[in-house]
């Protein structure tokens, strides 16, 4: 099984910028799709961004043009680059080497990993 260990979340103005990381153990990594998910309180858990192992990614539309998902399989990491952050995008983020975008689907994923917090606020 991966082990996967988000970073790289703060607080950050509106308009400003974040990178976070999410670190994995485990050989298999790069056969792997990754996805970064977030969950805003009292929200349920979405998905935001997906790469596959041969780099194709997908964004949702509330994202779209403004993060950017990317990995790295020499290092086992897959990283996230958040642009123009919005209020909205508050939230605790979390990779994972499942990826869904159907909610049903999300609550079915048995781990993750402790996620990091993102706040948007002047």
């Amino acid at each position: 099984q991966v082990q996967l260990v988000e970073s790289g979340g703060g607080l950050v103005q509106p308009g400003g910028s974040l990178r976070l990381s999410c670190a994995a153990s485990g050989s298999i990594f790069s056969i792997n799709a990754m996805g970064w998910y977030r969950q805003a309180p009292g929200k349920q858990r979405e998905l935001v961004a997906a790469i596959t192992s041969g780099g194709s990614t997908n964004y949702a539309d509330s994202v779209k043009g403004r993060f950017t998902i990317s990995r790295d399989n020499a290092k086992n990491t897959v990283y996230l680059q958040m642009n123009s952050l919005k209020p909205e995008d508050t939230a605790v983020y979390y990779c994972n080497t499942e990826v869904y975008s159907d909610y049903e689907d999300i609550t079915g994923i048995g781990s993750w990993g402790q996620g990091t917090q993102v706040t948007v606020s002047s």
